[in-house]
């Protein structure tokens, strides 16, 4: 899977593959690893990145620490009709989309909501990592389409904002 990154208000590609992970920084340097994640508690990992231990932390507001180091993170999935790049066309209906194959966690919204641009509306789990999906603009909330438990797939519509 191949990504979008703002890390830090920087750029970056990243690219997921099996037990490998490749991150270009926008300087052009690239970074390739093989790694393994587990979680260890609640929006705490521990990743094993050739040969060395890191204990993520997901914190609030889009932020990471990483071995205590803070970093501010954003992920597109480029494939996405939005990605970064969707402020331009966030007139009409949005369709807020599954990133990947995963499981919903939470459904933080419901039809008839109004919503506010970035608040949070669905908790998808993919890969041992929640991905909370956000609005694309104020609106109001016209129809969520699944439900805390759900297996969805890549692409699946979950809700609609107009």
């Amino acid at each position: 899977m191949k990504y979008e990154a703002i890390v830090n208000g920087k750029p970056a590609k990243l690219e997921l593959s099996g037990a490998g992970v490749r991150y270009e920084r926008e300087t052009g340097e690239v970074v390739e690893r093989e790694y393994s994640i587990a979680v260890t508690g609640t929006g705490r990992w521990s990743v094993l990145a050739s040969g060395r231990s890191y204990d993520a932390r997901l914190l609030a507001n889009g932020e990471v620490a990483i071995n205590g180091r803070v970093f501010r993170v954003e992920i597109c999935d480029p494939r996405s009709r939005l990605g970064r790049r969707g402020a331009a066309g966030s007139e009409g209906r949005q369709n807020i989309v599954a990133p990947m194959p995963g499981r919903v966690v939470r459904v933080l919204i419901e039809a008839g909501q109004e919503v506010e641009h970035g608040q949070g509306l669905i908790v998808v789990e993919a890969m041992k990592m929640q991905n909370e999906m956000k609005s694309p603009k104020a609106g109001r909330v016209v129809e969520v389409k699944t439900a805390a438990g759900a297996t969805v797939a890549a692409g699946e519509v979950l809700a609609v904002i107009e």
